[in-house]
């Protein structure tokens, strides 16, 4: 079972991922800020994390450099309610950038294939 990390600041949000993410299987973490993020980071393994942009406190992208700078093999999906920071170079450290909406089809897609890509990377000699 895929253990998934998903920061974002606003609660109904990491409550309705947390649900329907568990729904489809996988184990679900929440934090709410990018210092409850790294704490859980650091103390226990993802496979893949699900990162708002706009935070309280540190920004996503601000979370983004720290994960690629200390776990690089870790998938991050950047969920976000704005298009524009998909021109942000920032953003492009990021493995996949969707826009939020009440319709998860797109975001569990892109879960369900990056974690596919993961897997099937560990398997190469």
């Amino acid at each position: 079972m895929a253990r998934l990390l998903v920061v974002d600041d606003e609660r109904d949000i990491r409550h309705l991922y947390a649900a329907e993410l568990s729904d489809e299987g996988y184990k679900v973490e929440t934090a709410g800020t990018g210092s409850e993020a790294a704490a859980l980071l650091e103390g226990q393994a993802f496979d893949l994390v699900v990162l708002d942009i706009q935070m309280k406190g540190e920004s996503g992208l601000q979370v983004l450099q720290k994960i690629v700078k200390e776990r690089s093999d870790l998938p991050v999906v950047l969920c976000t309610a704005f298009s524009c920071y998909k021109d942000d170079f920032s953003s492009w450290l990021a493995d996949a950038y969707v826009v939020k909406s009440s319709d998860l089809t797109e975001l569990k897609g892109e879960i369900r294939r990056l974690l596919e890509k993961k897997e099937s990377s560990l398997r190469r000699p």
